[in-house]
């Protein structure tokens, strides 16, 4: 249960506790957003402890796709259905749903294998500021400074077959398009068991607030957000 740390289990419920959402955003995502602080006014759990969540309840499938429909607050009890269908929901007491799964073909139960997974498929994500910012810049843009707001929509992978002996990640071409103040960006990878690519998927986020490409604005952001980054670190040594 190598996950067992950054939850609890109450009544069959899953509960994700602010101060366990940070340390995984930080400690293992490599994710600094003020979101996943846990004196934020905006506080919300990391979608990559969900997804890593889910893998280990429900397994590895050939295909996979998930959806992000709301975010994850302070105190909110998740159920996890005990279900063997391709279409799963996970909610909260009243009926939201946070996130949504389709699944198809073989399953893969082998803790290691979805250890694996989780692991490099979390330090590719995670980090997606430090990709998002030279991508956005290449078509003259960047994200609102004073108020960023990026979303976790969805993500999806497939593997070509379920015969490997090892995980790894790498990424391929990001993409990023937009219209207005609103884009869309795509972080590609393939999924591969040594040499070998077994698999690929994509994970895509919604950039709300885009404004026109100011150097001097970005590299402050961006030397503040390195800065809490190291910081935080080097408090750990």
């Amino acid at each position: 249960m190598f996950l067992e740390k950054f939850y609890s289990t109450h009544d069959k419920q899953i509960l994700i506790e602010a101060q366990q959402a940070s340390l995984f955003a930080k400690e293992i995502a490599g994710d600094f957003n003020p979101l996943h602080d846990p004196d934020s006014k905006r506080f919300c759990v990391p979608g990559d402890l969900l997804f890593s969540l889910v893998l280990l309840h429900y397994g590895l499938s050939r295909n996979m796709h998930f959806t992000f429909s709301g975010m994850v607050g302070h105190g909110v009890y998740l159920n996890f259905p005990e279900t063997d269908a391709g279409s799963i929901d996970i909610t909260d007491d009243k009926g939201k749903t946070y996130l949504h799964i389709e699944r198809r073909g073989p399953i893969i139960d082998d803790p290691e294998l979805i250890k694996a997974f989780v692991n490099n498929y979390v330090a590719f994500s995670g980090p997606n500021f430090n990709v998002l910012v030279p991508l956005m810049a290449e078509q003259n843009v960047m994200i609102n400074t004073e108020r960023p707001l990026v979303i976790y929509e969805s993500m999806s992978f497939e593997f070509a077959h379920m015969n490997f002996a090892h995980l790894s990640l790498e990424s391929s071409e990001p993409k990023f398009s937009y219209a207005g103040k609103r884009g869309d960006a795509r972080l590609y990878f393939n999924i591969k068991d040594g040499s070998e690519i077994v698999g690929s998927g994509f994970k895509k986020m919604i950039i709300s607030g885009i404004r026109e490409y100011d150097r001097e604005v970005i590299e402050s952001f961006t030397a503040a957000y390195l800065a809490r980054k190291d910081k935080y670190l080097a408090a750990l040594k």
